[in-house]
Formats: structure tokens, C-alpha cells, sequence
């Protein structure tokens, strides 16, 4: 059975160790467990909660997307897509806080962090607080429960809003009568769930405290790892691992045997400088590769803009038909009587039909073809051949060549097929990018089951 995992990372600002180690190394080790069914995102509409900096917003997507990729993620097997191309997750949202208390929301560890600081200087409880800060909690239970994830890695300080995420939900089954959702379970690796920053406080933005992953590359690295605060105990002296920022780092990224050594060595007096370059040695030894691919994906906008949207035509495949059914519902259902539904046996030999071609003659007496799922759905018109061996050839090479080798790009508003370069086929019309990359996926899709065919 396959286990369900979603995380995601707000997208305000450049990604740091800590967001490397608490969030993105441990949900790619996840994505690469055949039994795991991986779903990762960039949490851009939770970043407008925190941010009215557009010019930022825009700068941590890009950022935040390719170093996903240059760690290891592979969107041919993890759902890799921006909350903000899922439009069914605010429907969601609303869905879910017409049945969320706002007791349980007053609640919320950021809400009664923001009244306190206000109340201490005898401000207005509710100052500087946004609609959107107080609703947070229901905006990451309509993350979770859109894909009903069963896990989510989390820090520790993201704790309460998987409970929140699962009280709503069992509001939401109650209320409505079914097991709509099922219950998420907050995901925690105990070594590394929340990672000192420079200061010694969690690494966080927020604080001024983090270490950058790529940014700036191994000069900037360096430079930041010198100024972690350290106590004044001078070299000779055995120093305390318990309490010390730097061991934890080194800790997160060393192998059991290396945090040993380390640690012995600290006990025995190592210089603080010297103990410094010893964590930059080793975190270099593991970003370096990593940055170099981060540099080249930076360099190729339109290739992660392709990723991002075949990974959301992916994501709305499974959260489209979940808010269908809720929608029905809480009662917001078409007027239309619903159709009779058919035989399980007609719908097993419908989807047991293969994909299909079917020629034909234009009125100017050239050649094309179309290539039809199966389904039904057109899913590639030929350019016209005046030689119909030149179509039938064509033909034959795409019935082989299999999903992977296709040369498949969005043009315009529809998709093409090249063959060594040329265009030979078009697909439909379609109204944005999300329904382009789904067309794709179709496309490779069919092109791959009727390679199969042919091997059979």
C-alpha cells in the first residue's frame, strides 16, 4: 500500500540549511521509497500571508523550485507543482472554514504569538493581524486534505497545525455524513526537525539567522558558518556539544562515525575557527554538487516552468474529482439529473481500448491522420503529406517511438510533435498552461501504450 506524503515550503524568501535539512532532504529521501506516493509543493499563497513583496514572492519561487531539483527530486515520480496553480485548494479552503471553529483558530501558536506581542505593548490585541495570518491554519489543512496526504514532515513548530488539519477534517466527515478525508499524521526526523541558526535560536528568516544553501556559493557559505556565536571558551578547552549551535549542523549533515570524531574533538579543546572550517569542509563536500546543478536549472527558467506545470495537471487530476464529490455534498450540485452510470463491464472495456489512428483525405487531396486516446479525446492532428506513404511512415514511426523519446513543446496556446526537428503533428486548443502540460502528459501516455502494443 502506498503512503501518501506532502510537504511544502513558503516561498518568501532564498532557501537555507535549515530549510534543506527540515523540509527538502528528508521529503527527496521519502519521494525515492517506491511505497511512497510523493506530493511537494511551493506554498506561494501562503507566502502572500507573510510578504506583500512581489518582486520577492516571484524571485523564491524560482529559487525554491530549482533547489528541489538539485536535490535529488524527480518530477517523473514525485507530484511536483506551486500551490497557486491548484485553484481546487482555496475552494477547498472555503469549504472547510464554513465548518472550522474560530475558537480552534484562536487557538493557532502564529495568532496568539501576534495578540501577545501586541498586548505587551498595550496595543490593540488584533493589530497588524490579517485575515489571512488567522486563517493560515485552514489554507494548510486544505493543502494536506486536497490530496488526503497521510503524512507530512513538519518541524516541530508545524505540529499543531496537523492537528488543526485533522479536526477540520473530522468536522468536515461529521458534518457531511462520510469519510471525505482521511487523517494526516504529522512527520518528524528527530535528529534534524529543527535546526539552529547562527544565534542558536531556529534558523529562520524571520530572525536574520540563516545559513544560505546556494546562494552566494562556497564564499558566502564559509563566510556565514565563521559567524556563528560560539561561547568564549579559548582553544585547549573542552567545549559543551549539548549546547552548541555548530556541532548541530555538523550533526544534521555528518555520518554517525564523522559526529563522533567531531564531537571528541571539540570535548578535546579544538579551536572554535578551527571547528568551523572542519562544519564548511563537510557541508561543502555535500552542497557542492548539489549547487552546481541548482546554477544550471537557474539558467533554464522555461525548462522548471514546464516541470511545474505537467506536476500540477498531475495534481489536479486528484484533487479535481475530490472537490467534485464534496461539492456535491455540502449541496452545491447541478441542476442537470446525473446520468445513468454504466456497467462496470462497458467501463472496463472502454478503458481496455487501445489508443488509435484514423486517416484520411483533405478536400485538396492531401494526406493527414489523427491520433486518438482511448477515450476518444483527439489528442494529435498530422500536417498534411501529398504522399500518403510519406503519412503512413509517419505513422508507423509514432506507434514505436514510446512516451519518453517524444519531442512534445507547447506552442502558442496548443502543443506540437517534432520529429528531428519538424513539426509533423498539432494538438488541440487549450486555455493555459496547467491544461497544456496535462494534454502532454496525455499524449506521452498514449504514445507509450501504443509502443507497448506493438512490443506485445
Amino acid at each position: 500500500m502506498h503512503t501518501r506524503v506532502l510537504t511544502g515550503i513558503t516561498t518568501t524568501g532564498t532557501p537555507h540549511l535549515g530549510n534543506y535539512v527540515g523540509a527538502i532532504r528528508p521529503a527527496i529521501l521519502a519521494s525515492k521509497d517506491p511505497q511512497v506516493d510523493a506530493f511537494y509543493f511551493m506554498a506561494d499563497y501562503h507566502a502572500l500571508i507573510k510578504s506583500d513583496d512581489a518582486a520577492r514572492v516571484e524571485a523564491s519561487r524560482l529559487q525554491i523550485t530549482a533547489t528541489w531539483l538539485a536535490g535529488g527530486l524527480d518530477p517523473n515520480t514525485a507530484t511536483f507543482y506551486r500551490q497557486s496553480d491548484i485553484p481546487e485548494v482555496p475552494e477547498l479552503m472555503w469549504l472547510l472554514t464554513c465548518v472550522t471553529a474560530k475558537g480552534l483558530l484562536n487557538r493557532a501558536h502564529a495568532y496568539k504569538a501576534a495578540v501577545d506581542r501586541n498586548l505587551e505593548i498595550h496595543e490593540d490585541p488584533d493589530a497588524g493581524v490579517t485575515a489571512g495570518l488567522y486563517m493560515y491554519p485552514v489554507l494548510m489543512a486544505a493543502d494536506i486534505l486536497a490530496f488526503n496526504a497521510n503524512k507530512v514532515p513538519v518541524g516541530r513548530d508545524q505540529i499543531q497545525h496537523i492537528e488543526m488539519a485533522r479536526d477540520i477534517a473530522q468536522r468536515f466527515n461529521h458534518t457531511y455524513g462520510r469519510e471525505f478525508f482521511v487523517m494526516p499524521e504529522a512527520h518528524i526526523e528527530e535528529q534534524v526537525a529543527t535546526l539552529p541558526g547562527l544565534d542558536g535560536r531556529k534558523m529562520s528568516k524571520s530572525y536574520d539567522n540563516t545559513i544560505p544553501l546556494f546562494e552566494g556559493g562556497a564564499k558566502a557559505l564559509r563566510e556565514t558558518i565563521m559567524k556563528i556565536v560560539t561561547d568564549s571558551r579559548a582553544p585547549g578547552e573542552p567545549k559543551d556539544t549539548d549546547d552548541a549551535a555548530l556541532f548541530t549542523i555538523f550533526k544534521a549533515f555528518a555520518t554517525p562515525a564523522e559526529t563522533v570524531a567531531f564531537a571528541d574533538a571539540l570535548r578535546g579543546g579544538i579551536g572554535w575557527g578551527e571547528a568551523k572550517q572542519v562544519l564548511f569542509e563537510r557541508l561543502e563536500s555535500e552542497i557542492a554538487p548539489m549547487r552546481e546543478r541548482y546554477d544550471a536549472l537557474m539558467a533554464r527558467p522555461d525548462d522548471m516552468e514546464d516541470i511545474l506545470h505537467t506536476g500540477a495537471a498531475k495534481a489536479r487530476a486528484i484533487a479535481a474529482p475530490l472537490l467534485e464529490t464534496l461539492r456535491e455534498a455540502v449541496g452545491l450540485r447541478s441542476y442537470r439529473p446525473q446520468a445513468k452510470a454504466e456497467p462496470v463491464a462497458a467501463v472496463i472495456a472502454t478503458k481496455a481500448k487501445p489508443p488509435r489512428f484514423a486517416s484520411f483525405r483533405d478536400d485538396d487531396g492531401r494526406f493527414r491522420f489523427r491520433l486518438f486516446a482511448a477515450d476518444g479525446e483527439e489528442l494529435l492532428l498530422s500536417e498534411p503529406f501529398a504522399d500518403p506513404k510519406a503519412a503512413g511512415a509517419l505513422r508507423q514511426r509514432l506507434s514505436t517511438m514510446g512516451g519518453g523519446a517524444a519531442v512534445i513543446e507547447s506552442l502558442d496556446d496548443h502543443v506540437v510533435m517534432r520529429v528531428d526537428g519538424e513539426i509533423v503533428a498539432r494538438g488541440a486548443r487549450y486555455p493555459d498552461d496547467v491544461a497544456r502540460a496535462a494534454a502532454v502528459m496525455r499524449l506521452r501516455d498514449a504514445l507509450a501504450d501504443l509502443a507497448a502494443a506493438q512490443d506485445a
